[in-house]
């Protein structure tokens, strides 16, 4: 039987790619963990072997009553939750310009709106308890917009702006939080959760429509270990003082390393002109 002292995971998105490769980790180390997935099923073979301490339930992260009661169930099952892991999601490409309502908004449900709920339904249970950590799947596109990803690229800045006001308010309380950011990882995102609008218009060619053709070309040949990843966040929760970001992968590292280096000159060099909108201080 599992150890009622061990830690309680609750991890969204387990069927493929760093959900599953996460889950089969801390099943490895003998913890217990909630695994979830839009059908279940597909998470039989994770499961097998470790069902006093695993429970697989079914959950769409856009679905309400679906929310609530995978949450009540893994309660009802353990007792709480320990560490929530926000990992469901996929990506969307187009152009701005190209981008489909019905594609942007389907994206920002499950990205955004439906992080949001599930965190909202664990959080009192934290509360209740003065402990806990949320680590969400952002990405390096929380950090960088780049040319045919700027919808997917807003989901990622509005987990990260949220995790900020998230730590700040939970921190007296105990509740950690923590935003992991990978670059390109073989997980074959591309091939399978990613959607796209290819670009129609010849003026996005050389950049948007480049880079939407570039992405499915290098899936399967990408740098990032899953299971590395996987382990990176295992280290990430074991720690007294978890950092708010984890950049995972050389390619994230050092893009969103130049990329705050470069918004930090920019916003330096153009300090006279900012702060001199200010009422004259007498």
């Amino acid at each position: 039987m599992a150890s009622e002292t061990s830690p309680v995971w609750f991890i969204t998105g387990c069927s493929t790619g760093f959900g599953l490769e996460l889950a089969q980790a801390v099943l490895a180390r003998g913890w217990r963990a909630v695994v979830t997935a839009r059908d279940k099923s597909k998470l039989a073979d994770l499961v097998e072997g470790t069902k006093d301490r695993a429970l697989a339930l079914d959950l769409d992260v856009t679905v309400p009553a679906q929310v609530a009661a995978a949450v009540a169930a893994a309660e009802a099952r353990f007792g709480r939750i320990d560490v929530l892991v926000n990992n469901a999601g996929y990506g969307y490409q187009a152009t701005i310009e190209e981008g489909e309502e019905d594609e942007i908004r389907a994206m920002f449900d499950a990205n955004v709106f439906g992080l949001f709920a599930l965190t909202r339904a664990v959080l009192p249970g934290m509360r209740a308890r003065h402990g806990g950590h949320v680590i969400s799947l952002s990405s390096q596109a929380g950090f960088i917009g780049f040319p045919g990803s700027g919808y997917y690229a807003a989901t990622k800045h509005a987990v990260e702006g949220w995790s900020d006001a998230l730590a700040a308010e939970v921190k007296p309380l105990g509740i950690k939080v923590s935003c992991v950011a990978p670059g390109p990882f073989r997980t074959d995102w591309a091939g399978r959760s990613l959607r796209q609008t290819p670009t129609r218009l010849a003026d996005y060619e050389a950049t948007a429509g480049a880079r939407m053709k570039k992405t499915a070309e290098v899936s399967g040949t990408q740098a990032g270990d899953p299971a590395r990843a996987a382990q990176a966040m295992i280290r990430l929760a074991e720690e007294a003082n978890p950092p708010r970001h984890l950049v995972l992968g050389a390619i994230a590292v050092n893009g969103v390393t130049a990329k705050l280096k470069e918004r930090l000159a920019e916003i330096e060099s153009w300090r006279e002109l900012g702060v001199g909108t200010d009422f004259p201080q007498d």
